[in-house]
């Protein structure tokens, strides 16, 4: 082995020790942007399941505080002052993730356009990363919205993990206090899903360090 092969062969090396020990850091996406919407409260839930998992480093990006056009440049074109400006509060969160939880309402069997509009917006941000879900409505539990958003991070070139969360009328299953009225069975489900998040988290972000991904 040459002196240039065995040095890069350490950089690689030390870069996927770092990754693989590094707190994971995951953007939790919070997709409604209804006045009065459940989703702050159930993100708040979440974080705080999440925050007892350990080895995780926590961002809430609520897109209810995120004033992004619909209306996008021409290809090669350059965005509004107004998208630049949203954009430099959101683009670099995204980008430093390592994965992606989101938390997303169903909408007439789907989910939000504003979800779908931050999603579009970038490309770069998303692929070889994993992405698990929050979801809630009625009887549905918000679980058509999940698999349509499936489809759309597919396209991105990002990892969905199989279990997700899925809240059975939430405003009924809250109570006063925004803890779950079944904590066995939702914390339950929400650690299950952490658990192959972190996983292909770790996973992913070692392969990224040792070889970029090519999307």
């Amino acid at each position: 082995m040459s002196g240039t092969t065995a040095t890069t062969a350490t950089a690689t090396t030390t870069a996927a020790t770092a990754a693989t020990h590094a707190p994971l850091r995951v953007v939790v996406l919070v997709g409604s942007v209804r006045d009065g919407s459940t989703a702050p409260a159930i993100a708040a839930w979440f974080t705080g399941v999440a925050e007892q998992y350990g080895g995780l480093e926590l961002d809430v990006l609520d897109l209810a505080g995120v004033d992004l056009p619909l209306a996008m440049p021409a290809w090669g074109g350059l965005p509004s002052d107004r998208a630049t400006a949203a954009l430099d509060g959101v683009t670099p969160r995204l980008a430093a993730a390592d994965a992606f939880v989101v938390v997303t309402p169903e909408y007439n069997h789907s989910f939000p356009a504003a979800l779908k509009n931050v999603i579009d917006w970038h490309r770069p941000e998303w692929p070889a990363k994993p992405v698990g879900f929050v979801s809630y409505g009625g009887i549905g539990g918000g679980l058509r919205a999940v698999e349509q958003l499936r489809l759309v991070f597919a396209e991105m070139h990002a990892t969905t993990v199989r279990d997700s969360v899925s809240l059975h009328g939430p405003w009924s299953a809250f109570g006063e206090d925004g803890a779950p009225r079944d904590a066995a069975v939702t914390e339950g489900a929400a650690k299950g899903m952490l658990g192959q998040l972190v996983w292909w988290g770790r996973a992913l972000r070692t392969a990224r360090a040792a070889l970029p991904y090519q999307a």
